[in-house]
């Protein structure tokens, strides 16, 4: 990955102001790991494009169903397939896992990521992406979560709010997203956790894909989707 260009003071200003009035509002939340690393790359491998109900139910199943990583890396492709598959895209989630699971077993000699603890967040990145199915927010999540490692995983919410508010352009996609914000904020992994725990939060209860609840939000001084769109004597404001 190229490294991203130095953003300008104003933008950093901008994002921090976000960052500090939208953890006052959710809450400052401590970096501790909620799940082992394995499970958290398996977990998140199945969370894309789905409820997390659903992924917590698929690997509940998938768990209880074949009980070990070998064991999931051996089960019939049919049978795994039927075990996930309240996560959606079963059919191509179940042999992603089967190969990721072979590749770790093989290269570490057993099911275990925690030698990732001991790379540099760049060398952990480009491990965990050449996992088949695993793209950068994956790697990044596990990276941050599980190690804290100062990387920021951006998902559908972070990505939404962070254009709309314009801390990114509005063409800008979530994968150079991935490049683009981290600069904006100190290098911290704790820091870089509460930005995506406040804007995912913010994304699921106020700034909504379909009609952004502008009225409750916090920070629509920053905003720049709510001064071309809703502010008072705006020609566009509805």
């Amino acid at each position: 990955m190229s490294a991203p260009s130095v953003p300008d003071q104003a933008l950093k200003d901008k994002a921090w102001a976000v960052y500090t009035e939208l953890v006052a509002t959710y809450g400052e939340q401590p970096l501790i790991p909620r799940r082992k690393p394995m499970h958290e790359l398996i977990s998140t491998m199945l969370s894309h494009r789905t409820t997390q109900h659903n992924e917590a139910l698929a690997f509940d199943r998938m768990w209880e169903r074949f009980g070990s990583w070998e064991a999931i890396r051996d089960a019939p492709l049919g049978e795994l397939v039927e075990a996930i598959e309240p996560s959606n895209f079963a059919e191509t989630k179940a042999p992603r896992i089967q190969e990721t699971l072979s590749i770790i077993i093989e290269q570490r000699g057993e099911p275990s990521i925690d030698f990732l603890a001991d790379l540099p967040a760049d060398k952990g990145l480009r491990w965990l992406m050449a996992l088949p199915g695993v793209g950068i927010k994956t790697a990044s999540l596990v990276l941050l979560f599980c190690f804290s490692k100062p990387v920021l995983p951006v998902d559908t919410h972070v990505h939404r709010v962070s254009q709309r508010i314009g801390l990114i352009g509005p063409n800008v996609g979530p994968t150079p997203a991935h490049q683009l914000l981290p600069p904006l904020l100190p290098h911290d992994a704790h820091v870089l956790f509460n930005f995506h725990i406040a804007l995912l939060k913010h994304g699921q209860q106020i700034c909504i894909w379909s009609t952004p609840r502008c009225e409750r939000c916090p920070v629509t001084a920053l905003c720049n989707w709510y001064q071309e769109h809703r502010a008072p004597g705006n020609a566009k404001a509805t």
